[in-house]
């Protein structure tokens, strides 16, 4: 009787599943330029990150969304660094060839570079493989600073989470020209202060095909239309777990499918096709 090896502990380097090349920032990099579309979710245990290893995911996002989908918050401003970096090392444990990013939340950053690298450190210690954190114009030179300090950053603009109370709410970002110039400043800002990736998040769909055109980097929608370099949705919003309506740009993943791992293949699949998001049922326009 033959038995499958288990993964080493973080530290190790992660061991793929037969046939799966591990997913590292060159190989991203490569996706881009062949236009091979990017495809990441939301992971927050070693289970769904094991699954969605298995069934092609790109990227796993550790998000500070586990603070509304895993703990009952009406937002992401309650979670901290040490519960991130308690369930980034869960998904760097279950994960073996995915691309590992993790949030940076709320008030680990805001204080400057200083904070900023310290709570990146506690985040790659954990088994990150790239931080993320929100906004533009402020955060450049921190981007630049842990660049600098050898961590791959991915930077986040329009609708940004964790100023929800001074965006007026989850709306629609970047619809009025002056707004729309702000963004392309802000990912001009951060392009050139080294982040590798960006996520666009509800902003119209032609400013986010204009602003991944001209990105160095790999652009990542959620409600941004298709024109991005690849997409990422909440696991439990794509597989119809989290209760209530959810965002329009969300598709309901499980309709139709027979398991978790059938609806997590055909996300990976649709988004790797350009089928998802379709950007009459899911774009947004100016």
């Amino acid at each position: 009787m033959t038995t499958e090896t288990p993964p080493p502990a973080y530290g190790g380097g992660p061991v793929p599943a037969a046939g799966r090349k591990t997913v590292t920032l060159h190989r991203l990099r490569a996706m881009r330029e062949a236009g091979e579309k990017v495809a990441m979710l939301t992971a927050y245990d070693a289970a769904s990150a094991r699954l969605l290893d298995d069934c092609g995911v790109d990227c796993l996002l550790v998000g500070d969304s586990l603070g509304m989908v895993m703990q009952g918050h009406p937002s992401t401003l309650p979670v901290t660094l040490e519960q991130m970096a308690y369930h980034t090392g869960c998904v760097a444990r279950g994960n073996r060839g995915a691309w590992l990013i993790a949030d940076l939340p709320f008030g680990s950053y805001q204080g400057g570079v200083e904070q900023a690298v310290a709570s990146s450190a506690a985040l790659m210690q954990a088994g990150a493989q790239m931080v993320k954190l929100e906004g533009g114009g402020w955060t450049a030179p921190i981007v630049a600073a842990l660049v600098e300090r050898g961590i791959p950053v991915c930077a986040h603009l329009g609708l940004t989470p964790q100023s929800v109370h001074a965006l007026g709410g989850y709306r629609i970002q970047g619809r009025d020209a002056a707004a729309a110039q702000n963004l392309r400043a802000h990912a001009r800002e951060l392009g050139r202060a080294g982040a590798a990736m960006l996520v666009l998040e509800l902003v119209p769909s032609d400013l986010a095909a204009d602003i991944s055109a001209g990105y160095p980097g790999i652009t990542i929608g959620i409600g941004a239309g298709q024109r991005t370099h690849g997409q990422v949705l909440v696991l439990h919003d794509m597989l119809d777990i989290t209760a209530g309506t959810k965002p329009r740009f969300v598709r309901n993943f499980m309709q139709g499918a027979a398991s978790i791992g059938d609806a997590v293949r055909s996300y990976v699949r649709d988004v790797k096709s350009g089928a998802f998001p379709d950007e009459a049922l899911h774009g947004y326009s100016a």
